[in-house]
């Protein structure tokens, strides 16, 4: 088997799955990009089997500690192994995310499952050119499933691939209706956001919506309205919904005349929504801010702190004096710690105070993997503001 000797004090020596090009001391037996490679120390042991890019930065990504083929029963094993894992922390088998990338030990392969319906995604080269084991392992594994691509996703092209959405396996029919907590929602597995739904939020809308009953409710990025809808179904006396998307708002829209719900929608940008209500002196009982990754690379890190501490300001100036603040952040580059100061930065600002009622992690369906932090990306709190402070 080809492959790479790894140089002295590389990540991959320290616990991490990963091999950038600056940390290959040597390459052998001439792989070609896609192969299944062998990664080896200095002292020409094993340190496990990989999948190789020569055109990504990241050259070589672990699958194995040990020598390991990626055949049909490895792909039927991972996955099978990752779903048992999701039934064992109590998540939904048939409303999750059953394989995570590299917390799963595929790395690049997600897989969403609703229902009948499955979403896959193959974010690396190897993974992408064995798309046909991968989702024969996965009618193999649940049945005559319809399997959606969704590889449009711009990370792909590090890796020298193109964008692609389609149908892999089964019907045609890519607009289906599910239910979370009681509310229905029509999904778009073909062309919604990401994958259909935001899975990564499913525990917390429960979590928020215990806070909103007869509160003034604020859902910023609110996308298809899932807080908004959640908040209303707990009997808030008042609910907002911010989203600039067009299409997310005709989709809330639907959604809350399916569950019988009413929200109010409006059309725009959120930091100028959140200006024009401070100097209208317009009050919420209760805001979520849910935005969209600030930033996809490391160079963006001070614009996207920037960013979150303004809009954490203006939120904290149109809570109530005992409001409460739900806050995520699901950009990578910014750590729990950055994210958490910057929300102290914007409440000194505000000249507010703030207790923490919880913090949000990542949902048991995304697992982290300590070793590999790239596999955690979200991160949130929610405050309660102190009244005569």
């Amino acid at each position: 088997m080809p492959g790479i000797v790894i140089k002295p004090r590389a990540r991959i020596l320290h616990g991490h799955d990963w091999v950038f090009s600056s940390e290959a001391l040597k390459i052998f037996g001439d792989p070609a990009d896609g192969d299944v490679i062998s990664l080896k120390d200095g002292k020409d042991r094993l340190i496990g089997s990989a999948i190789y890019n020569s055109k990504s930065q990241i050259v070589a990504r672990r699958f194995s500690r040990q020598r390991q083929e990626l055949d049909l029963d490895f792909f039927k094993r991972r996955i099978a192994l990752a779903a048992a894992y999701r039934v064992r922390r109590e998540v939904d088998p048939k409303l999750c995310r059953v394989v995570w990338s590299e917390s799963d030990g595929l790395p690049g392969v997600i897989i969403d499952r609703y229902g009948d319906h499955c979403i896959l995604q193959t974010l690396t080269l190897a993974m992408d050119m064995r798309k046909d084991l991968i989702t024969n392992a996965i009618v193999d594994l649940f049945g005559a499933v319809t399997i959606i691509e969704r590889n449009d996703a711009p990370v792909r092209r590090a890796e020298g691939l193109d964008l692609r959405k389609g149908i892999l396996r089964g019907s045609a029919a890519t607009e289906i209706k599910i239910e979370i907590d009681g509310l229905k929602f029509d999904v778009d597995l073909l062309n919604a956001q990401k994958t259909g739904l935001y899975l990564d939020q499913r525990p917390n809308y429960r979590v928020v919506a215990q806070h909103a009953a007869a509160r003034r409710v604020l859902d910023c990025f609110a996308n298809e309205g899932a807080f908004a809808l959640s908040c209303a179904r707990a009997g808030a006396a008042d609910v907002a919904a911010v989203e600039e998307n067009r299409e997310g708002i005709a989709a809330g829209k639907r959604h809350a005349t399916q569950n019988g719900l009413k929200v109010r929608w409006m059309e725009g940008d959120v930091f100028q929504f959140l200006r024009a209500a401070e100097k209208a002196q317009a009050q919420y009982d209760l805001i979520v801010l849910d935005p969209p990754s600030f930033t996809k690379t490391k160079s963006g890190l001070r614009d996207a702190l920037r960013g979150y501490r303004e809009l954490h300001l203006r939120a904290f100036k149109l809570l109530s004096k005992d409001g409460l603040l739900a806050t995520f952040s699901c950009s990578h580059h910014v750590s729990e710690a950055a994210f958490a100061q910057t929300v102290v930065d914007a409440l000194v600002d505000a000249r507010r105070s703030a207790r923490k009622l919880h913090r949000f992690e990542q949902a048991p369906d995304h697992p982290v993997l300590p070793t590999l932090p790239e596999t955690e990306y979200f991160k949130g709190l929610l405050l309660e503001m102190m009244p005569g402070r």
